[in-house]
């Protein structure tokens, strides 16, 4: 059985504060719709955990109203790691799927992809190479280095991992106080191996207000994910 566990508590600061993002509208829906959208479209799904913040817990019923495999939500908490934490608590998969609900444009097969990955590996990242040139800076903006990027991926979301292994990992972050940004993070300080798996360069996440008219623009064309 898998989890899709869709977070959705940020705090939204990068995107200048107000609203929570996940619950903008773009193209007539909360952002958030999306992401819920491509996990009850994905047969190898069978729950959905959706990890919200206490003063949208109402705004979060009414948009997960409309799938039927919105089984639960969670509270989100101080960092990411204590949401998903949260999210763990209510999942009753051998497999979670976790997604920032920032990422409108995943699809079902990415999450199947990251799926079938978690079942052989244990863990299936979505990620892309990196192909632009990346320079390591000094405080002062002037180049330090150029790194070299034929080893790097850069890591999104959905973040797949058996379960067991998952809450092993957070229970260890948490009991040690260290903060991490993903999945993956948590489960290497475990020395567990981490597999990627390749993901379309338009995996996009929200973080800034410039992104919302390129995401809706993906979202118009013809060709767009998930069509």
């Amino acid at each position: 059985m898998v989890t899709g566990l869709v977070l959705a508590a940020g705090r939204s600061t990068r995107m200048g504060g107000g609203p929570n993002k996940q619950f903008l509208e773009l193209l007539g829906q909360p952002l958030l719709w999306y992401s819920l959208a491509a996990f009850e479209h994905c047969a190898a799904v069978d729950e959905i955990i959706l990890v919200r913040r206490p003063d949208y817990a109402d705004q979060a019923a009414r948009i997960a109203g409309e799938f039927k495999k919105v089984t639960a939500f969670a509270d989100g908490g101080a960092e990411r790691q204590n949401s998903v934490w949260n999210g763990l608590q209510k999942a009753t998969g051998d497999i979670v799927a976790v997604h920032d609900g920032a990422r409108p444009l995943v699809t079902p097969a990415l999450i199947e992809a990251t799926i079938q990955s978690a079942r052989q590996h244990g863990t299936g990242i979505a990620a892309t190479k990196v192909v632009d040139t990346i320079k390591e800076a000094n405080a002062d903006r002037t180049v330090a280095r150029t790194v070299d990027r034929t080893k790097l991926w850069a890591v999104q979301t959905p973040q797949t991992v058996r379960t067991d292994l998952l809450r092993q990992a957070y229970r260890q972050v948490l009991d040690k106080g260290i903060i991490v940004t993903d999945e993956a993070a948590a489960v290497e300080l475990l020395g567990q191996p981490v597999h990627l798996v390749e993901t379309p360069f338009l995996n996009l996440k929200v973080t800034t207000p410039e992104n919302l008219p390129v995401v809706a623009a993906l979202l118009r064309a013809p060709v767009a994910p998930g069509k």
